[in-house]
């Protein structure tokens, strides 16, 4: 049962981030009101980490196999894809650099932020 509840609460999260994609005007996917809502509530501390942590520890354990369509995919569409393989790769290697590096900042900041400097 705590696994339905669990579920419920990040569905339900996800349910009310489609509902704001369609009341309000912004280009803004419904997933990422999903989100927002669900950190909101989390840092106020209507939800609890407690509440959502064997769920959400079970889905993120899951996610690798929700790329599996995505590759296939784009295997499946490597003769189009070769004319355009070079810029591709480039602006796959330089967003995920530029990704991973602003995470790591962001999370440094926090850190530093919360009194744990651990340089």
């Amino acid at each position: 049962m705590k696994y339905v509840k669990e579920a419920g609460i990040i569905f339900g999260m996800s349910a009310a981030g489609e509902v704001l994609n369609q009341l309000l005007p912004f280009p803004v996917p419904a997933g990422v009101y999903g989100l927002f809502l669900l950190l909101i509530c989390l840092v106020i501390g209507v939800v609890k980490l407690e509440m959502l942590e064997v769920t959400g520890n079970w889905m993120l354990d899951a996610m690798p196999i929700m790329f599996l369509p995505a590759c296939v995919g784009i295997m499946e569409s490597f003769g189009e894809l070769k004319a355009v393989l070079v810029p591709f790769v480039v602006i796959a290697v330089v967003s995920t650099v530029l990704v991973m590096s602003v995470t790591g900042l962001v999370a440094q900041w926090i850190i530093r932020r919360k009194g744990g400097d651990r340089s």
